[in-house]
């Protein structure tokens, strides 16, 4: 009988990840306390938590010119972690300045409170309630000890795609209560959300008394954004910002200054790449570092210092 069990155990085993994968699973509180970051994955109309296995960490402190916005969402996470009461968040900006990374910055600021994050695909919000009763049923036992954001990366809708209304009732105005101490944090290059088409501006109207009322279609729209409580924006650095950026990344691998011939490198890069953010600085400090090691430095005065 041992020989037969010892047989069946990994058969058994194969079936029930068989079966979690297809059927679904509840979470245990022993899934958030051996892993810290998730995908919800959805497979024939029903979800499961996929834990990352090796979560990509990030240090706020490396995340320069974007201040005000970092102390607010910091603030209102740690509002989180204290059962206080809190917002979802929208963080909308250029591309490359930082909004994911700052994700990422507060996980590895606050793992050890109990913080995690749960990624979720946008074509995967239609599935969102269940991701949710999923939360809810998988702390239940213990209630104060974790707390989630519920991240979206590079959030827009077209006009007729799944999960708008989802994620609208998920926020605000559905019937069914959301588990405590759950935040949807999106990020989008779109401030609204959605695209906004000039019939839709030209259906907006004075009334007699010089107030503005925007058409149906775009006050359906906008209502979607407002549902955000706090809503930050990211931006494209300055000149004197970016080359900080450049300077703080060449520190950290021990260069201690940016050299003129590198300030020079770094000012057509970014001109190359047609942008001045966070995320060019990273990519610009990663090739001159990498030279730097090499040894294949161009030579001071030479037409191309790439």
């Amino acid at each position: 009988m041992t020989t037969t069990n010892a047989r069946l155990d990994p058969i058994l085993e194969q079936v029930g990840r068989l079966l979690g994968r297809w059927v679904g699973r509840e979470p245990s509180p022993e899934l958030f306390e051996n892993s810290h970051a998730f995908r919800w994955r959805v497979g024939r109309g029903v979800g499961h938590l996929e834990p990352v296995d090796l979560v990509s960490h990030f240090d706020l402190e490396d995340l320069l010119g974007v201040d005000a916005a970092l102390a607010a969402l910091d603030r209102n996470t740690r509002q989180l972690l204290g059962n206080l009461p809190y917002n979802d968040v929208l963080l909308h900006g250029e591309r490359g300045t930082g909004k994911s990374s700052a994700i990422r910055g507060l996980l590895s600021r606050y793992v050890d409170r109990g913080l995690r994050v749960v990624e979720v695909d946008r074509n995967d919000l239609a599935e969102l309630p269940e991701l949710l009763r999923a939360l809810r049923e998988g702390t239940a036992s213990v209630p104060d000890t974790y707390s989630f954001l519920v991240f979206c990366d590079d959030l827009s809708f077209g006009t007729t795609e799944l999960g708008f209304r989802e994620l609208k009732a998920a926020l605000e105005g559905g019937i069914e209560a959301r588990p405590q101490r759950v935040c949807v944090v999106a990020t989008s290059n779109r401030r609204h959300l959605l695209p906004e088409t000039m019939e839709e501006n030209r259906a907006a109207r004075v009334d007699a008394e010089g107030q503005l009322h925007l058409g149906e279609a775009l006050e359906e729209k906008l209502a979607l954004s407002d549902r955000f409580g706090l809503v930050l924006g990211f931006y494209a650095c300055d000149q004197p910002r970016y080359l900080e950026i450049v300077s703080r990344w060449l520190e950290k691998a021990g260069i201690e200054e940016l050299s003129d011939q590198g300030r020079e490198a770094a000012l057509r890069y970014s001109l190359e790449r047609g942008s001045r953010s966070g995320r060019i600085a990273r990519q610009f400090a990663n090739e001159w570092i990498g030279r730097t090691r090499l040894g294949e430095l161009p030579k001071k005065g030479s037409p191309g210092a790439r």
